[in-house]
């Protein structure tokens, strides 16, 4: 392949192996691409060397599959259709969102193994809409889909059983994880096993589980 030395480029804040915190893949090994945010101390990459540094992760072995994560990963949107038009990585690649640029998705699809929409049950009724156009957006692009829900402390069945209703309404389809609080200490309550079997009426690919709290988790 011939290298490409002009482009787009992004802010990277790190190119790494971890252990996934949450979500379908929780506890998977994965190759981190952390897209940085504004306070972050980050390197610009080329398309090239964004593919240099993924093969050299990638050839460790015993991984399960790429991250894009951090702050908006599918905002440099230009950077990575560049760097997949000419280019397959050897690993499946997920993008873990919080629901931003669902317009995205269309164009990556045929490269995305895995779109993960997270969603902390603290925010606004915005963020519910931002996530569930970005599931309609995989849905619709034929891309494997998952929705994480984290519920806090004060979180009701009532709201988690909606947001579940209204994932399976946008797609039935749609893969979801329900995170219980707590860094992963101690298992859930009993709660958790009555609500859940009330949410199986509602949408069956469902599961409970912890996720892994740093330093281990990353996400």
């Amino acid at each position: 392949m011939e290298w490409r030395t002009t482009g787009p480029t992004a802010a990277i804040s790190g190119i790494l192996p971890g252990i996934q915190a949450q979500g379908l893949w929780v506890g998977r090994r994965q190759l981190f691409v952390r897209f940085a945010g504004e306070a972050e101390t980050a390197t610009l990459f080329t398309p090239d060397m964004l593919i240099r540094h993924v093969e050299r992760g990638s050839s460790q072995g015993g991984l399960h599959s790429v991250s894009l994560s951090g702050r908006d990963p599918l905002g440099s949107a230009d950077l990575l259709q560049a760097v997949f038009k000419d280019w397959k990585p050897d690993l499946p690649v997920m993008a873990d969102t919080d629901g931003q640029r669902p317009e995205v998705i269309t164009a990556l699809a045929g490269v995305l193994a895995l779109v993960q929409v997270t969603l902390d049950l603290s925010e606004s009724g915005g963020a519910v809409d931002r996530a569930m156009t970005m599931v309609s957006a995989a849905a619709a692009a034929g891309c494997a889909h998952a929705v994480v829900l984290a519920p806090r402390e004060g979180t009701t069945d009532g709201q988690l059983l909606r947001l579940i209703e209204q994932t399976h309404t946008v797609s039935p389809g749609t893969k979801i994880v329900v995170h219980p609080p707590g860094a992963g200490s101690a298992p859930p309550d009993r709660r958790y096993a009555a609500l859940m079997e009330r949410a199986m009426g509602i949408h069956r690919d469902l599961r409970l589980a912890m996720r892994i709290p740093p330093p281990l988790g990353m996400r």
